[in-house]
């Protein structure tokens, strides 16, 4: 059975994204759409330079369209100003790279409460919080290890609980086991589907891997920067 909201949170509009390189352009989404509801898993599948990547940025509010919208809850990304948008970015959407994006220089307790201080949350309360995730990601006893300390699929875990630390309603996920051998990326795959389901927050991944994309309910194929095959409305959760 389907259980998941008919109210969407994401609804994105005929996105166009070209980048100028020198005396020619390339062109990476032409007129994509799709719509995306609350507590939604949906899986961006294509190969290197489908558009997976771009797609995902401009629905986190990372890059602007050339053409087209991008609306969550109602609101007009446009519409945002710059702060504004960072603020919403913050409170709203987690955001986990392929590359972690961690700070070297940081411990993973660090780099989690990261997005819980600009917040201005309470140093006590970001702290209580960033060790309440670590150990749910299962790095309990790493709190104080640097990056560089840890292994792929840590540093991912540190990744994913930096993206949970602000309670988000959207998690954007580009390649997020690319990194990662087969083993370490299905324990990555089953903590992401168990953080969901506990919290029934929203849930987009970009991936190239088919066996990532076969545990999404919800599938789209982009190639060339178009959508090739519309999403299953089927639930294969």
């Amino acid at each position: 059975m389907n259980n998941i909201s008919t109210e969407l949170i994401l609804d994105a509009r005929n996105l166009h994204k070209k980048y100028d390189l020198g005396a020619r352009s390339l062109e990476v989404l032409r007129g994509v759409s799709i719509q995306v509801a609350k507590g939604d898993f949906l899986a961006l599948r294509g190969a290197s330079g489908a558009g997976k990547s771009t797609l995902l940025h401009l629905l986190g509010g990372l890059d602007t369209p050339n053409q087209g919208e991008v609306w969550f809850h109602g609101k007009n990304l446009r519409t945002l100003s710059n702060g504004a948008l960072s603020q919403w970015r913050n409170s709203k959407v987690g955001l986990i790279f392929q590359a972690y994006h961690l700070l070297p220089e940081l411990d993973a307790l660090e780099n989690v409460c990261l997005p819980a201080r600009v917040a201005r949350m309470p140093a006590a309360a970001a702290e209580a919080r960033g060790r309440e995730l670590l150990a749910k990601v299962g790095l309990k006893g790493r709190v104080e290890h640097r990056p560089t300390e840890l292994s792929g699929g840590e540093q991912q875990r540190v990744a994913i609980a930096r993206a949970l630390i602000n309670s988000p309603e959207l998690i954007l996920a580009d390649e997020p086991t690319g990194n990662l051998d087969s083993h370490t990326g299905d324990e990555i795959m089953d903590l992401l589907l168990s953080l969901r389901s506990g919290s029934q927050t929203t849930l987009v991944i970009a991936t190239h891997d088919a066996r990532v994309a076969a545990r999404a309910p919800k599938v789209i194929e982009l190639f060339d920067g178009q959508i090739l095959k519309e999403p299953d409305l089927v639930s294969r959760a």
